[in-house]
């Protein structure tokens, strides 16, 4: 199975929010740090507050934070949320679906079975989890000095 670059970013971003609770993170450095189009990031950031993972703040002192503890936001139910209604393979698309074998296919809930084993285990993963004691991902997403 694979993510879409939504997902990926989403999580990257979540991740990046955890590692600073203690203020607000800002767009620009999120994508310096994690390597992420602003454009990309802008979409993805509007999406995780429309569904109650980042509380933004605009203005010249804005930027972002995660609208609930870390512990509390579930990897397997961020990847469900991003992910959303897209389809795994083309006879999931009710609009786009050509496949002559979908009214008689066992792959289409194979499929289907397995996408729930796969979201049901990163369930288990809590956004806490992936940052917390994670020294090295921590340097990682440490905001890049500004040389002048």
């Amino acid at each position: 199975m694979r993510i879409t670059k939504r997902t990926n970013i989403a999580v990257r971003l979540l991740m990046y929010c955890a590692a600073h609770p203690d203020r607000l993170v800002t767009k620009s450095e999120i994508a310096e740090v994690c390597n992420i189009s602003e454009n990309h990031l802008a979409q993805v950031i509007n999406q995780l507050s429309q569904l109650d993972y980042l509380s933004t703040q605009r203005g010249r002192n804005g930027g972002m934070s995660l609208a609930r503890p870390a512990d509390e936001i579930r990897i397997g139910a961020v990847f469900r949320h991003v992910e959303g209604a897209l389809p795994i393979a083309e006879c999931f698309a009710d609009a786009d679906n050509t496949c002559p074998l979908t009214d008689a296919c066992r792959l289409r809930l194979a499929l289907q079975d397995a996408a729930e084993v796969f979201y049901a285990s990163l369930d288990d993963v809590s956004l806490d989890a992936l940052v917390c004691d994670n020294d090295p991902l921590l340097k990682l997403l440490q905001p890049v000095a500004c040389v002048r």
